[in-house]
């Protein structure tokens, strides 16, 4: 899909194809280590007030999402990792 300049494909479009081509050329461990080694270099970069911020920002996201509460989402939560660790343990 590339757009009408010259034939150039967007940026949009190049970063997708990338991504696709990333996803496509690595395991689910792949992600995982990036994943890791990402948390940790943000956690030397930023101190407990950062991560107090942010999680109050993503509560108050979540919360405006659907209006569900936090003692329902974690009920709900618990039950599904209940049911998934008792299909986990049926293998």
């Amino acid at each position: 899909m590339a757009n009408d300049n010259d034939n150039k494909m967007s940026r949009e479009e190049a970063g997708r194809l990338g991504g696709e081509a990333t996803s496509n050329n690595h395991d689910k461990e792949f992600y995982q280590e990036i994943g890791q080694k990402g948390g940790e270099s943000t956690a030397e970069s930023h101190d407990k007030e950062f991560y107090q911020e942010i999680g109050e920002e993503g509560g108050k996201a979540r919360s405006d999402s659907d209006g569900m509460s936090r003692e329902e989402a974690g009920r709900k939560g618990g039950q599904t990792r209940s049911n998934n660790n008792n299909t986990n343990n049926n293998d």
